[in-house]
């Protein structure tokens, strides 16, 4: 597509502004002249080959347009009799270098907001910019709409018509049609009239369609009157506030495409989600907020970059109060829709509005997203997540998961609530719910072989961050093997319990022997286990029994202290009554000396408590410990019966989630 922008006229009607120089060149803004603003869009929408028709002060427009040091291929076109022919004449005398493409045409003193253009540009058909709100005007041009098409262009016409502007786009097909009449009246010495004369005459075939952009700005400057007017236009266009909310790790071509036409409305800021709103949103930040509010800080055309702490528009938009508000199109339906929503509410509150442009499905930028992805779940990088998700959030939260599926339910689990989504953090791999899915008791007797394949089905499939449930660690000497082996694969935390001998559940209390370790052999353990890492990232929790075994709280604060003092990173705190208080006043009085270290619970028994209750009180980490096992074996034995009862699966159904539903959660590679 090529543009073709008519400069041939003498503009007599704007006086002395006239004198030394063609309108086109009039200035419009303190930085644009009528001229340059119009090739500045054109680049914008990537069109990089105007032919320009010149009449007197040629040389000054041609050197004018060199100057602007813009994209553009230029070819010039005087039209040696300017002041005795119309623009259809300028035409004819470009013809040889429009008959080979889609053309835009327009005159070289409308000014038009983007917009506009965006209008014009993305209708299938050719097609004039018209307005339905607009008066008709006396001495300028309508268009009359016919059948949905435009069937005729002129001053004189009232019936039927809308205030139109000369800004076309026209396919090739209908081009040549209205090029070919042109090119006749011309050959027959019509060349006083407008080129729309020609047009109307073929009209029936050369198929223009109306574009009607309303109150946008799209305004010819014949006038000194009409350059005022137009001036002040164009300042509320470029006072115009635009926002747009991003939270990638990397920025590809279709991020730019669609920031180049945000700056195309106006100022446009950028909002980066903040680290804790990504990790909440969809996976963990691979670059931190820092470093991606630069990236798009070095992007042309952005006025400013904010903080959007949270995935809810509402906050910032109530004190941006953007004119425009950005986004791709994928959020119409799915996860996001409520906030989009919720967008929509907030703009109408000012008069703002929503301007959503096709989400790009190029496989290119899918497969950059499985890479990101793939590099997500690598062991190095998921092994140091944990921590920093601590860092970042304060609390966080971690679901059981005991094979590849159960992996990928806490992965893509996501609710949205309150402006805000929440997701699970990372995954608890309980020996308890492992043995289970096995049929094999909670007794250790499921090997760590057999448990590691499990991880490596889990890991396979998902990207978040593994916390291990070591039981009792074992020996000290097949402790530092486990150490080993778990930080190689990638977890990021195993948790070990301060008990000896044949593994018992800690929730049989004192109803089943269990004998709890000696505070210094344990210390041992722990130490052997830190001495055997090779990195930083890898993290040994202290599981403290005490309040199981009702050894009472000072024994519990003793055990902790000592094993913080031995290396532990973390320490948890495990209670079996439903009475939350005992947990609280170990979690105050262990805060009360050491403020740092994380603390773990597993409310499976104080199941009451909400996160934020415990994000209150100091603790780091809320482990729900085998609630898909607890929950998914009553649905599979309700299915199991109902099929036996009714003697087919009809009934069944029902309870049955769809399979498509399932595969779509299975990841493709």
């Amino acid at each position: 597509m090529k543009a073709i922008i008519l400069n041939s006229g003498v503009g007599q009607r704007m006086g002395a502004i006239t004198d030394t120089q063609p309108k086109c060149m009039t200035e419009i803004s303190s930085d644009n002249t009528i001229l340059s603003r119009q090739l500045k869009n054109l680049v914008s929408f990537d069109i990089d080959e105007v032919v320009m028709t010149t009449g007197y002060y040629n040389s000054v427009l041609e050197e004018y347009c060199e100057g602007l040091h813009l994209p553009i291929k230029f070819t010039f076109v005087n039209n040696p009799l300017y002041d005795k022919t119309n623009y259809i004449y300028s035409i004819y005398c470009a013809r040889e270098h429009l008959k080979d493409d889609d053309i835009i045409l327009l005159h070289g003193d409308v000014v038009f907001e983007p917009l506009v253009l965006e209008a014009i540009l993305e209708s299938k058909h050719s097609c004039m910019a018209v307005s339905s709100t607009q008066p008709l005007p006396e001495k300028d041009f309508k268009a009359v709409i016919e059948k949905g098409r435009i069937s005729r262009v002129g001053v004189n016409f009232f019936e039927n018509a809308m205030a139109a502007q000369p800004l076309y786009k026209i396919n090739h097909e209908d081009w040549l049609i209205w090029l070919e009449n042109i090119e006749r009246f011309c050959n027959e010495g019509r060349r006083n009239c407008y080129a729309e004369d020609a047009f109307n005459e073929v009209s029936d075939r050369c198929k223009i369609y109306p574009v009607d952009i309303k109150e946008m700005l799209c305004a010819e400057i014949d006038t000194p009157q009409d350059l005022k007017t137009v001036s002040a236009r164009v300042k509320e266009v470029n006072k115009r506030r635009v926002y747009m909310c991003c939270s990638t790790d990397f920025i590809h071509s279709g991020h730019i495409a669609i920031i180049r036409k945000a700056c195309r409305l106006g100022r446009l800021t950028i909002g980066v989600l903040s680290d804790e709103a990504v990790a909440s949103y969809k996976r963990f930040p691979l670059i931190p907020f820092d470093e991606r509010k630069r990236l798009f800080e070095n992007i042309a055309g952005v006025d400013k970059v904010v903080e959007q702490q949270k995935l809810s528009y509402t906050d910032i938009l109530r004190t941006l109060k953007p004119d425009y508000v950005v986004h791709g199109d994928d959020w119409v339906s799915g996860f996001q829709k409520p906030i989009r929503e919720e967008v929509i509410t907030v703009l109408d509150e000012y008069g703002g509005r929503l301007v959503e442009y096709p989400y790009s499905n190029n496989p290119k930028y899918k497969q950059m997203d499985a890479l990101q992805r793939a590099e997500l779940a690598m062991p190095d990088l998921r092994r140091g997540r944990l921590r920093k998700l601590i860092d970042m959030k304060g609390l966080i939260t971690a679901i059981e998961a005991h094979s590849g599926i159960t992996g990928l339910i806490a992965e893509k689990t996501t609710v949205l609530q309150d402006g805000k989504t929440y997701q699970f953090d990372a995954m608890w791999l309980s020996s308890l719910c492992d043995s289970t899915a096995k049929g094999k008791p909670d007794i250790e007797v499921v090997d760590m072989t057999s448990r590691f394949r499990t991880i490596d089905d889990i890991m396979e499939v998902t990207t978040k961050p593994i916390i291990f449930d070591g039981d009792t660690g074992g020996q000290t000497e097949h402790f530092v093997y486990t150490v080993r082996s778990l930080e190689r694969m990638g977890v990021s935390m195993i948790i070990i319990e301060d008990k000896i001998g044949l593994k018992k559940n800690s929730l049989f209390g004192t109803e089943v022997k269990q004998e709890q370790d000696t505070i210094e052999h344990f210390c041992e353990k722990i130490k052997a286990g830190k001495k055997a890492q090779k990195t930083k990232d890898f993290m040994i929790c202290a599981r403290i029994e005490s309040l199981i075994l009702e050894k009472g709280m000072d024994d519990a604060l003793e055990r902790a202290f000592a094993f913080v003092e031995a290396g532990a990173d973390a320490i948890m705190i495990h209670s079996r009554k439903k009475d939350p208080a005992e947990i609280f006043e170990f979690v105050t009085k262990f805060r009360a000396t050491d403020s740092t270290t994380p603390v773990v619970v597993v409310p499976t028994s104080f199941n009451t408590v909400t996160e934020d209750e415990f994000k209150a009180c100091g603790v780091n980490v809320v482990i729900y410990a085998n609630h898909l096992t607890r929950t998914g074996f009553p649905a599979m034995q309700n299915a199991a019966r109902t099929i036996l009862e009714h003697h087919r699966a009809k009934e069944c159904d029902e309870m049955c989630m769809p399979i498509k539903e399932i595969i779509n959660l299975i990841p493709e590679e």
